[in-house]
């Protein structure tokens, strides 16, 4: 089979529309991401950037990295502070699970919110080739299902470590899967929901 060419009946990734589903936090998306599988293997298209802008979501990337999970690891709930100069309003970030299955957790910031303070549940599995899309002012978390785990993450600003801030996993209400899971210093010991006072401000239709 050539490159490019689909098997017969099974359209070529290109052709596979992509597929936003609003989740109960506003402007945060899980995404069933183009998935193309041959004989060789299967490509998967994480973003495109007339598809993201056909949805209204302005996503200009400006670093990708990846981590690599085992059994039982927990990373959150983490999210870029604001910078006045740079980013006023925060880091989008778009995220997909390339190997492996976990279940992440969004968490709304933004003061005015109708989900301020609150969580959803978004599972991703490399075998489905799904996503998700958070808008700033959103924390993330996932904990492991099925390992290794390799997650990818595709953000708007770069990376700053004064501007990391991190909500302790089990301040937030999440139906984690274990109780103990195995996390970083900085993650078993960051400051509860309660504790966090926000610098975000939701703007309703972004």
């Amino acid at each position: 089979m050539s490159a490019g060419i689909a098997p017969p009946g099974r359209p070529a990734a290109a052709e596979i529309p992509m597929k936003f589903d609003q989740t109960s936090i506003p402007g945060c998306y899980r995404i069933t991401c183009p998935v193309h599988e041959d004989r060789r293997g299967r490509l998967v298209k994480a973003f495109q950037e007339s598809r993201f802008a056909r949805q209204r979501l302005a996503i200009d990337l400006k670093e990708m990295f990846w981590t690599v999970s085992g059994e039982n690891v927990l990373r959150g709930m983490h999210v870029q502070l604001p910078n006045p100069q740079t980013s006023p309003g925060g880091q989008a970030k778009l995220s997909y699970c390339a190997a492996g299955s976990t279940m992440n957790v969004v968490l709304d910031l933004r003061v005015g919110s109708p989900m301020f303070g609150k969580h959803d549940v978004v599972e991703l599995s490399a075998e489905a080739g799904d996503a998700c899309y958070m808008p700033p002012g959103v924390a993330h978390g996932f904990c492991v299902r099925r390992a290794p785990v390799v997650m990818v993450y595709c953000v708007t600003t770069e990376f700053s470590a004064e501007l990391d801030a991190c909500i302790l996993w089990n301040s937030i209400g999440a139906p984690w899967p274990t109780q103990n899971p195995v996390l970083s210093d900085r993650d078993a010991t960051s400051q509860r929901l309660e504790d966090f006072r926000s610098p975000f401000r939701f703007a309703p239709g972004r």
